[in-house]
């Protein structure tokens, strides 16, 4: 399979790059920024297409990894080119596949490929890329090329509906983006108790760090600890007492997905006093 990619941005340079590492051909890059393309092209020793119709032709898979609001302007464009029987995917989170509409007119075949990873460097991201899980979906017809690019690299993959994408996307976010705001709002506890905010931040580390080694090791059941698994009724109810009501509503809401936890450790404890705080 030769792919070219649209787009020289972190995902594009990430993914040119640790696909050629993995042996898989690479066509180039095209950008609306020349300057972009180029670099891209000379990053993975590729080439540089100036012009898209060109890019097309020498590429059996066309890889849109433009932001999420450029990908159905790209599209218009890749439809009036001859793209019948080739495979064209994006990489974003939210979007599925059927924003390839009239595909199955032309034919092509749509797909989304994305990877529950961060890209936050194009020049050195592609070095830990083998760690990511990809969700992948679209046609049926040719995902079998898919799941065969997916083995060669080395990735582990799910295919999933288009219908469930946007669910997907709201699971990413809550261990990326809402895990963030989590955070930020026990600092601000912490600086409520005294701690100067740099003081905060620095003594939460270590507990970040190790809970994240430890779900990713032993899994959520085996990393769960404190009041809610113990069911420590006077702990949980101080906390509550003591936190705003934004944060008690915040606090109130995670410990009952914690207790769901709790449960499935611990099937023959009784939790029925700590339901009823919660």
């Amino acid at each position: 399979m030769k792919i070219g990619f649209i787009g020289a941005g972190k995902v594009g340079f990430s993914m040119g790059k640790y696909l050629t590492g993995r042996g898989i051909e690479v066509t180039g890059y095209y950008s609306r920024n020349p300057e972009s393309s180029l670099e891209a092209a000379n990053f993975t020793d590729t080439k540089q297409f100036l012009d898209l119709e060109q890019l097309v032709g020498d590429s059996d898979a066309i890889f849109l990894t433009v932001p999420d609001g450029e990908i159905a302007s790209v599209w218009e464009q890749l439809k009036e080119l001859p793209i019948q029987g080739k495979i064209i995917s994006h990489f974003s989170g939210a979007q599925s596949s059927d924003i390839f509409s009239e595909r199955g007119r032309i034919p092509a075949y749509g797909y989304s490929i994305h990877p529950l990873f961060a890209f936050n460097d194009k020049y050195s991201s592609y070095k830990d890329a083998d760690r990511a899980f990809y969700a992948i979906e679209g046609d049926s017809e040719k995902m079998a090329d898919i799941r065969r690019l997916l083995e060669i690299m080395g990735s582990g993959y799910t295919v999933i509906s288009a219908q469930n994408k946007i669910r997907y996307h709201a699971a990413a976010s809550i261990v990326s983006n809402l895990y963030v705001g989590l955070t930020s709002m026990a600092e601000q506890i912490l600086t409520e108790c005294g701690f100067a905010p740099d003081d905060a931040h620095r003594a939460f580390s270590p507990l970040i760090m190790n809970n994240a080694r430890n779900i990713v090791s032993y899994g959520t059941e085996g990393a769960l600890t404190g009041p809610v698994e113990r069911s420590d009724i006077a702990t949980v109810e101080g906390h509550i007492a003591n936190l705003s009501q934004k944060q008690s509503e915040v606090y109130k809401m995670l410990s009952a997905e914690v207790l769901e936890v709790a449960k499935r450790k611990h099937p023959d404890r009784d939790y029925q006093e700590m339901e009823k705080i919660l």
